[in-house]
């Protein structure tokens, strides 16, 4: 099984930058956006079509923001929309097919770089969400959240880790809520299961040289139940071609859908 997750930063942006013609090579099984930025009226004309899989679209209420997507190559037995929050559901943010006893999620954590106001809601978010993972936990089906978490977990997952401890999305506060995240809510980052190296990164500013250099941040996640360690057997980061100023998070896994 084959899951792929990407932040588009603009769907009809990564669209025009060949997101699409490269995602209809790749066989994934289930293909997780983020940040889609339009409602799906607005779609049509533009090359968003995977033949043969099942669309969804959970937009955001605010034009031009947020939201999330899903293909799938099986029909989902069903797809929720939110996860119970008015403030992020109206924002488009947790997308989640269905599969049996296996969830596929498509995730948009808020991002709070552009200010307190947002930090702020960044830290509501975390402490309305961690009480969703553990209700998940409780439920006998096993998952896979994907998507841009906005957090980058170690010092090992960005470049410059010493100059950003106090800038959002490496916060000591952020940090811990990852701490919990993968100890005792019971969730495991499929990624470095694999993949324990350095320079791994998913996110690269647009100042400077930051993509050439490779001075990025790994903030793009598969996040799996335990009951899924050790299923993803081949990981890898897309970066030949660049669509958004994230790359595109490929994982195998051992698993049927």
């Amino acid at each position: 099984m084959r899951i792929i997750t990407l932040n588009a930063n603009g769907i009809r942006s990564a669209a025009a930058k060949g997101a699409f013609a490269w995602l209809r090579q790749q066989e994934a099984d289930v293909v997780c956006i983020q940040e889609t930025k339009a409602h799906e009226p607005q779609l049509e004309g533009h090359d968003i079509e995977i033949p043969g899989y099942h669309r969804y679209f959970f937009d955001a209420q605010r034009p031009g923001y947020s939201g999330t997507a899903l293909y799938c190559r099986r029909k989902p037995s069903e797809v929720i929309r939110g996860f119970g929050v008015d403030e992020f559901d109206n924002e488009g943010r947790y997308l989640e097919a269905r599969f049996g006893k296996l969830s596929v999620v498509s995730l948009y954590l808020p991002s709070g770089s552009s200010g307190p106001e947002r930090q702020a809601s960044k830290f509501r978010f975390l402490e309305a969400f961690m009480p969703h993972l553990k209700r998940l936990r409780r439920r006998r089906s096993e998952y896979i959240l994907c998507g841009d978490w906005n957090i980058a977990h170690k010092e090992i997952d960005l470049k410059n880790w010493k100059s950003n401890q106090k800038n959002s999305g490496f916060l000591p506060e952020e940090r811990a809520w990852m701490d919990e995240l993968f100890g005792t809510a019971g969730y495991i980052d499929a990624f470095r299961e694999v993949n324990p190296e350095p320079d791994q990164y998913t996110w690269w500013s647009n100042r400077g040289q930051a993509w050439a250099k490779n001075v990025g941040w790994r903030i793009d996640y598969h996040v799996v139940s335990k009951g899924l360690s050790g299923a993803a057997h081949a990981v890898s980061i897309h970066k030949s071609s660049r669509f958004s100023d994230h790359a595109p998070l490929i994982i195998d896994y051992d698993l049927r859908v």
